[in-house]
């Protein structure tokens, strides 16, 4: 009786190895995928300051598209497989130059070889007022808004919050090198408190 009971016992425990090394399986899959996706495809991100206001506010929750540049390689963040360039007006992601450990979100307002000028509160590409209506001013700031005028490296970028009198972009710190870019803001996919942000498209 006793080797009866052992010989039924082996089909059972086979059958528990089997059922773990399925689940087993499908957690190794799940996570692969899960940090293939965060890696090269979307990442989410939490806005927490107001430099990005009133496109983006503190508490908004956005996914940012990081194919739409291109793959890069994990770590030397060396773009392998080229898909477009940011455009003039994009919000990106990025590396903050100056802190490597440190992301920043800004608008993309001057591309490589422009050459930027700011008087007061307007902004001048290549001799041409830039027209911006996403960019806001506090009129009771006294900061001091003259720039350059300066040219854009060929690998750079120059970005500004569009809170232009809450933030601290590349007039302060200088460009973003194009490697350090991690992405495109696309869609705010939730929002405290500020929940009619919901499925909001990011422009």
């Amino acid at each position: 009786m006793d080797k009866e009971t052992k010989k039924g016992k082996k089909p059972r425990e086979k059958q528990r190895k089997s059922l773990f090394r399925e689940y087993l399986e499908a957690a190794i899959i799940a996570v692969v995928l899960a940090l293939f996706i965060r890696t090269f495809v979307i990442q989410a991100y939490k806005i927490p300051s107001g430099s990005m206001e009133p496109t983006l506010l503190v508490g908004d929750h956005i996914l940012v598209n990081k194919f739409i540049y291109g793959i890069k390689a994990p770590f030397i963040k060396k773009t392998i497989i080229p898909v477009s360039e940011p455009k003039r007006g994009d919000i990106i992601v990025f590396v903050y130059p100056l802190d490597r450990k440190k992301d920043y979100i800004k608008r993309v307002i001057g591309l490589p070889g422009d050459e930027i000028q700011i008087t007061g509160k307007k902004i001048f590409i290549n001799g041409k007022l830039f027209d911006a209506p996403f960019g806001v001013y506090d009129q009771n700031s006294r900061r001091d808004n003259r720039l350059g005028p300066i040219v854009v490296p060929a690998s750079g970028l120059f970005v500004m919050g569009d809170n232009r009198d809450h933030s601290y972009d590349s007039r302060y710190w200088g460009f973003v090198p194009l490697e350090l870019v991690k992405g495109k803001a696309i869609i705010i996919y939730w929002s405290w408190p500020h929940w009619n942000r919901f499925g909001h498209l990011i422009r």
